[in-house]
């Protein structure tokens, strides 16, 4: 290998060039960039073509493979094209020629395809020795009036052959058909269109130049894919045929099949637009065995001929619009389009509005009619020139036979009619080649009115030309007979409302839940159907798992869709939804709540309050309160917008926590129980309504080393539920517990011994319901507050649950009564113990 050195400089002199590489690498890049963007990725506004797709339809169109030809074979096609116009890869050739035969791919076919095209599942076309096609009718209108002059041709890629610079397009391809590509540092996505709407949004421009897009929609309300679907929404159109830029929801079109209260089947009748039938099924299968896609028990493929029909059966009791809404969001049922209406404007890429590409193409079409009536009035000249020169001749017949008869040659001939008659040599020559049969009467008044009428039209055209209207007049007509002959039936659906974000409370079902919360922070939520209704004095179900210092603080029977309010010792108030917090088994101890809540270091929730979906509890009112007794009552309202690191629910002295909250209106009664064993009730609305910051008033007058254990709303035809810390409750009837001002010391709800011990909870209670204990253990059980005994206020009341030695109540709550009692476990009645 030859090596340069430099100081054989003078020996290469003249073989050897010094290049700036930088610029040259800018230089080389650009070129290359600009030959992709304009020669190859990018469509032309004006026929909506790649250069690919233009030299297939031209061949085609040269080779005579016209829809009322028969077909010709695919291989044969692609070798054409590639030898005289596109010298790239015969695989890029012919996938083009496959896309234009795709009924799933172009809105308005321009290839006739005879053979395995493919198919929406993914299957590729057969070899192109084995496929045929032909153009098919809507693509002659792409060509029509091509030999018209109507375009400009250029040389090909060794300039033994010419091909068109841009089709004629009749119609206009850009948007019927759409356009997608990715060029050097830009690409274009152009959805298809209805043919028909879009014809009607150009006659409404013609109309009106200053139209809008407002205007434009009233006919063209958005695209029109070939597979259909549904369009969710409408301004992310709006926005794309303004700006040229935007984004559409697509959506599969389903049916839901079958009672609710049944098993029931989604039906999908059409996919998003280039979605593969079969991947999305296979995905839908994967998810399932995943167990990241609930309630599907089967999914069957059962499109034929007559159309796609995918079936998804849906389990039992299993809600089809949950799963069905899952598949929106985890599969391609649901996709977006990004409109990108980047095209070729004048050799330029140019992102265009939806009224810019009707104005190009119009301008387009415009240039041909005009070219093409030029065409004609040339042609039209060039034949009356010579019907004039042989009206002349059988005007002079006679003597014209004998100039021709006495002539020793054909040009002396000519030149003797041109001298005599002052005809130009063409008509000369067009007399000399006249036949005999011409001269009969009949064919003279032939000439005659054939000259008669290409007079007419030679004025037409001048008429035309001189016009813009007419020229115009003669768009509007040609389009509207495209529109008759091939617009059709729209088949994507718009729908008018926009599209609803998926938010994971739409993806999961509504259940009744229960949230525990431990002493130590963890949380986690169990579907009521875990726990099984017991007789009192049963040993209780293992609840969950938890560490030798941990047990459960917290209960709330709560909804996957309600919201949940958490109150920290600290005064500050937090937001999740039901379906917020994970769902773990029974015996499991959870996450901590710190994983889940920006709860300040240091905080602890100390109480947690459900919101109800779909109630009236927003125009109530929180009533707070707190270990040292002080309560205050401030709107739900307050709390609708609450931040991710938490709110100040409400302000608190040094040594108070905050102990209870409740949702009260202003007619209605408190109760607060105290751990020695005393309740004092009032009227909530005693405590005036204050603001999210206040400290609040004292509710209860507490003895030394006394403090609060519960609160609740009381009212007439309810019971007062006390549980003490060694199991023993009771209910005492709302009569027993007269109203009285707030701030009182209270008066007894329960005899206090060593035996039952103090008091470790109180609720209030109407029969329907069941009571969740839970020791400091980690150990609940459920049982039927109607099995409790009813007895005084300073009693004892019943054993309600064994209690292992050193293990205590924690704490309480009230579930959704469950009338079947469990299988799994045995209990043993233990007899009540009356104190009085």
């Amino acid at each position: 290998m030859e090596v340069f050195n430099l100081a054989d400089e003078e020996e290469y002199q003249g073989r050897v060039t010094n290049v700036d590489l930088t610029k040259r690498m800018q230089t080389s890049f650009l070129n290359y960039a600009m030959s992709v963007i304009v020669a190859r990725a990018l469509p032309d506004v004006r026929d909506g073509l790649k250069p690919v797709h233009r030299r297939i339809l031209y061949d085609m169109h040269e080779l005579g493979v016209t829809p009322d030809k028969p077909y010709k074979k695919s291989a044969r096609i692609v070798g054409d094209v590639l030898g005289k116009y596109h010298p790239h890869g015969d695989t890029a050739v012919y996938e083009s020629m496959v896309r234009m035969a795709q009924d799933f791919s172009y809105r308005y076919m321009l290839v006739d395809g005879h053979g395995n095209f493919g198919s929406v599942d993914g299957d590729g076309a057969a070899a192109m020795r084995y496929t045929e096609a032909r153009l098919s009718k809507i693509a002659t209108e792409m060509l029509r009036d091509i030999n018209k002059d109507t375009i400009d041709f250029v040389d090909n890629y060794d300039g033994t052959e010419k091909e068109p610079s841009v089709l004629p397009a009749r119609f206009p391809n850009l948007l019927v058909n759409g356009a997608s590509g990715i060029a050097v540092g830009m690409a274009t996505n152009i959805p298809p269109h209805n043919l028909a709407e879009v014809i009607s949004a150009i006659h409404i421009l013609m109309d009106n130049p200053d139209a809008t897009t407002a205007d434009l929609m009233e006919v063209l309300p958005g695209p029109d894919f070939p597979t259909g679907g549904i369009v969710m929404g409408k301004s992310g159109i709006r926005k794309a045929y303004e700006t040229g830029h935007g984004s559409i929801t697509l959506r599969a079109k389903v049916e839901i099949e079958g009672e609710s209260n049944a098993k029931q089947r989604i039906i999908v009748t059409e996919l998003p637009y280039m979605v593969n039938k079969a991947k999305l099924i296979e995905r839908i299968a994967d998810l399932v065995r995943d167990k990241r896609l609930e309630g599907i028990s089967d999914i069957n493929d059962e499109s034929d001929r007559e159309g796609m029909r995918i079936v998804i059966d849906i389990k039992r009791d299993v809600g089809a619009d949950i799963v069905l809404n899952n598949l929106y969001k985890l599969t391609l049922m649901q996709t977006s389009f990004g409109f990108n209406m980047l095209a070729i404007v004048k050799g330029t890429p140019k992102v265009l509005s939806l009224k810019e590409i009707l104005h190009y193409y119009l301008e387009h079409q415009v240039e041909v009619i005009e070219r093409r009536t030029a065409y004609e009035l040339k042609k039209a000249q060039a034949r009356a020139h010579i019907l004039d020169g042989l009206l002349i001749a059988l005007d002079h017949i006679d003597a014209i036979i004998k100039i021709i008869r006495g002539s020793q040659t054909g040009e002396i001939a000519k030149n003797e009619l041109i001298e005599n008659y002052g005809l130009s040599d063409k008509q000369s020559q067009a007399i000399l080649d006249m036949r005999l049969v011409r001269l009969t009467g009949l064919e003279r008044e032939k000439i005659q009115k054939e000259y008669d009428d290409l007079m007419a039209n030679i004025e037409d055209f001048k008429a035309i030309l001189a016009s813009r209207d007419r020229v115009n007049e003669i768009i509007y007509q040609e389009l509207l007979e495209i529109q008759s002959k091939f617009g059709d039936e729209r088949r994507t659906e718009l729908l008018v409302g926009e599209v609803l974000s998926l938010e994971d409370e739409d993806l999961i079902a509504e259940e009744d839940v229960i949230v525990s919360l431990t002493h130590n922070g963890y949380i986690k939520r169990v579907p009521t159907t875990e726990f099984k209704s017991q007789n009192r004095g049963g040993r209780g179900v293992q609840g969950m798992g938890v560490h030798d210092d941990d047990f459960i603080e917290h209960l709330v029977s709560t909804s996957t869709h309600d919201v949940l309010l958490f109150f920290t010792d600290a005064g500050k108030v937090y937001r999740m939804k039901g379906y917020e917090i994970p769902e773990y088994g029974r015996s499991a101890k959870g996450l901590p709540i710190v994983n889940l809540l920006n709860v300040d270091s240091g905080e602890k929730i100390q109480a947690v309050i459900n919101v109800a979906k779909d109630s009236d509890d927003s125009q109530k009112d929180l009533f707070f309160t707190t270990v040292n007794g002080v309560v205050k009552r401030t709107p739900v309202s307050e709390f609708e917008n609450i931040r991710s690191n938490g709110l100040k629910a409400i302000h608190l002295k040094d040594g108070d926590e905050l102990m209870k909250v409740l949702i009260a209106d202003d007619d209605q009664n408190i109760i607060i129980g105290t751990h020695l064993g005393y309740a004092v009730s009032f009227k909530a609305d005693s405590v005036r309504s204050m603001g999210r910051s206040a400290t609040g008033v004292r509710g209860v007058r507490l003895r030394d080393g006394d403090y609060v254990i519960g609160a609740d709303i009381l009212s007439a035809d309810s019971e007062v539920f006390v549980i003490s810390e060694n199991g023993y409750g009771k209910r005492t009837p709302a009569d027993q517990y007269p109203i009285k001002g707030r701030g009182g010391k209270g008066i007894k709800t329960a005899n206090i011994t060593e035996k039952n011990g103090p008091l470790a909870g109180l609720t209030t209670v109407y029969g329907d319901e069941d009571i969740m204990l839970i020791t400091d253990k980690g150990v609940m059980i459920r049982f039927d507050i109607n099995k409790v005994s009813q007895t005084g206020r300073a009693t004892l009341g019943v054993h309600l649950i064994r209690m292992d030695q050193d293990t205590k109540v924690a704490t309480m709550t009230k579930v959704a009564k469950e009338d079947e009692l469990s299988d799994e476990i045995i209990t043993e009645e233990v007899p009540s113990e009356n104190m009085d």
